[in-house]
């Protein structure tokens, strides 16, 4: 197990931190099995009654790391990246993330299925997949569009534009933008405290229901993508794309015309 990625229990609440400041909680798979063995356990563990996922209070995460995922098998992201991903997405029971500083890629992509997003008002989201020589993940090219308009989504997803904490709560991706990581943290922890106080079993019954029309699609949108993205990892483009990245120059993609 990771011990990139704090965990605490309290009473009703079990708080999970990414902690791998060095490299701006950038994830490897390791984290992502920790997190998703936590939340399938919690899950099950009926003294839990709701999750808060959250980063430090200067940084969420910088998204996957990549050197360790172009490591990865090449069917789909990889066993572990889906083990979070549906730990996360089959979880019946509340969580809460708190967002500070840098939230790329799943950083941003994770919050669209989170119950409460808290963030940071100068907190920069970011999805640069296609930038990278990738493409979307997590169900994002299904709700995007339909959450924020095809317009904004094709700049999100294609141009790959960061948008801010307040930006993120004005346009319905985040519930509030706060001054700052401590503040950002407090909310997130107040709300998930005042989930306590409700029937366990209403407030499950209620998430199922919200979530239940187009649940079906979405995780077709999500396995689909999954497969993509996988298959991406090892494409040229991508591969170019971080040897780019690497080097600190702009990427040479005419090679692939």
């Amino acid at each position: 197990m990771s011990d990139h990625i704090i965990v605490e229990r309290e009473p009703g609440l079990l708080t999970l931190r990414m902690n791998r400041l060095d490299k701006l909680n950038a994830l490897t798979r390791a984290m992502y099995s920790r997190m998703a063995e936590e939340l399938n356990a919690a899950n099950d563990d009926r003294s839990v009654q709701a999750v808060l996922l959250a980063g430090s209070e200067e940084c969420f995460t910088s998204g996957n790391d990549l050197l360790d995922f172009m490591n990865a098998p090449k069917e789909g992201l990889g066993g572990e990246v889906l083990q979070f991903m549906q730990a996360l997405f089959e979880f019946k029971k509340p969580v809460v993330a708190a967002v500070a500083g840098p939230a790329v890629g799943i950083g941003t992509t994770l919050l669209l299925h989170c119950d409460f997003v808290y963030v940071s008002r100068d907190a920069m989201l970011k999805m640069p997949f296609v930038k990278l020589g990738l493409c979307p993940e997590y169900g994002s090219s299904l709700i995007l569009p339909r959450l924020l308009g095809q317009a904004r989504a094709n700049d999100l997803l294609l141009l790959s534009e960061s948008f801010t904490g307040e930006q993120a709560a004005a346009w319905g991706i985040a519930n509030a933008a706060l001054d700052g990581g401590a503040a950002t943290f407090a909310k997130a922890r107040e709300t998930a405290l005042q989930l306590l106080d409700l029937a366990p079993s209403a407030v499950q019954v209620s998430k199922r229901l919200m979530r239940a029309p187009g649940r079906e699609e979405l995780r077709q949108v999500i396995k689909e993508e999954g497969e993509l993205f996988g298959a991406r990892l090892k494409h040229p483009e991508a591969m170019e794309a971080l040897a780019a990245f690497m080097q600190k120059r702009k990427p040479d993609f005419s090679k692939f015309l």
